[in-house]
């Protein structure tokens, strides 16, 4: 991901779409789910790497501070 910061929010909507996809199936259809789950878990490890950063920034922000 070339220096594109990942939008928390933006994600975390894309999360919430897939379990409404799946929500709503009263049969999923494998393929499409797998697909699904993939997305889901890049989505999921983006927002971890994301928060992870965020993290790093406020100790950052927070030692300046001191």
């Amino acid at each position: 991901m070339a220096d594109k910061k990942v939008n928390l929010k933006e994600s975390l909507g894309k999360l919430n779409d897939i379990v409404a996809w799946f929500e709503e199936q009263d049969e999923v259809d494998v393929e499409t789910g797998l697909e699904k789950v993939k997305e889901g878990a890049k989505l999921v490890k983006d927002c971890k790497t994301r928060l992870s950063e965020i993290e790093n920034e406020f100790e950052t922000i927070q030692k300046q501070v001191e």
